[in-house]
């Protein structure tokens, strides 16, 4: 037999057709991968196929060798990623404010390569990007990987911060000088990335958009903050700041319908505690970053909730509430 063009490829272009054109429900005959391999410009004999088999088996990729009636089918079976699993990592980006919708279409394409060509067209039924609210700021992936640099290199980091004004154009907070801060974690809440930071000037842990970060610089100076992020919980970070808003941190009590309970445990996981109040109430007591944005979450929760204690944060919400229905009257 006369050989290929790339012939040397012929191993490569072999795992490339077995991921691409099979999965569970369709398969090839040897005919068929023989013509394929063809079409990259490799020849082949079956016996060399069958040994090429055995060799994927050494990497992980089980080749399903299937008859039905005269014909012999193969398929690959199993892959590193589940079209399921490939499905949620769609979602996630789709979801995801922080990634461009430009960049969300690239890396769908990317995720895509995980699946068989025909599972791709399932996939593509569920890719709905255009009407996503999306940053347009390009850099945050370059923002990420440079903040998770200056992390692994114990370095601080300067930026510039922006801000949208009401001509929708964004403009750098404190007039365009740099903040400079210790970055110690990335996290992903409310479909937006932030930087979790100790700021060494006012002595405080405080979060950044990564989208509304800009002519990100990494610093010799070594990072700040060890102490107050040994014992940094972020999944309790994360619950006590609502829409990643800064407030104060209290303790607050809650007072709730028994059958609001489930919007406690969604909200602040099966850990809490709650206490009897009577035989249709009960309480608990929750760490919260008293802001707006907590007390709006209490409103919409309806009638059967309200804070109870301490004092100074009802006074607060008393003074929202009428501040807010003054607008009305």
């Amino acid at each position: 037999m006369a050989r290929g063009s790339n012939q040397k490829f012929k191993f490569t272009y072999l795992m490339k057709i077995m991921a691409e054109k099979t999965d569970d429900e369709h398969s090839l005959t040897m005919a068929q991968i023989l013509d394929e391999l063809g079409r990259y410009g490799v020849s082949a004999e079956r016996k060399s196929i069958y040994d090429d088999f055995r060799d994927m088996a050494e990497f992980g990729i089980e080749i399903i060798k299937e008859q039905k009636g005269r014909e012999t089918f193969y398929h690959i079976a199993g892959r590193e990623f589940e079209l399921a699993e490939v499905k949620l990592l769609i979602d996630a980006v789709q979801s995801a404010k922080f990634i461009t919708q430009k960049k969300s279409k690239a890396l769908i394409d990317k995720v895509k390569d995980f699946v068989s060509e025909y599972q791709a067209k399932q996939l593509q039924r569920q890719i709905f990007i255009n009407d996503r609210v999306k940053t347009m700021n390009e850099s945050v992936y370059y923002n990420v990987d440079d903040i998770h640099t200056a992390i692994n290199q114990n370095r601080k980091i300067k930026f510039k911060y922006y801000k949208w004004n009401i001509d929708k154009k964004l403009v750098a907070r404190h007039g365009g000088s740099f903040f400079t801060v210790s970055p110690w974690a990335l996290l992903w809440d409310d479909e937006n990335y932030y930087m979790i930071a100790f700021d060494d000037w006012d002595h405080k842990i405080k979060h950044y958009r990564v989208d509304k970060m800009m002519n990100i610089c990494i610093c010799e100076e070594e990072r700040a903050g060890k102490e107050e992020f040994k014992n940094f919980d972020m999944a309790k970070y994360s619950k006590a700041t609502f829409g990643m808003y800064h407030g104060d941190k209290t303790k607050v009590c809650i007072r709730f319908a028994n059958h609001m309970c489930g919007v406690f445990i969604d909200r602040f996981g099966k850990d809490i505690l709650f206490m009897k109040s009577d035989e249709n109430f009960s309480e608990l007591i929750v760490d919260i970053n008293v802001s707006p944005q907590f007390f709006g979450w209490i409103f919409s929760l309806g009638k059967d909730v309200e804070v109870v204690s301490p004092k100074k944060v009802v006074d607060e919400i008393r003074v929202y509430t009428r501040e807010f229905l003054k607008k009305y009257e």
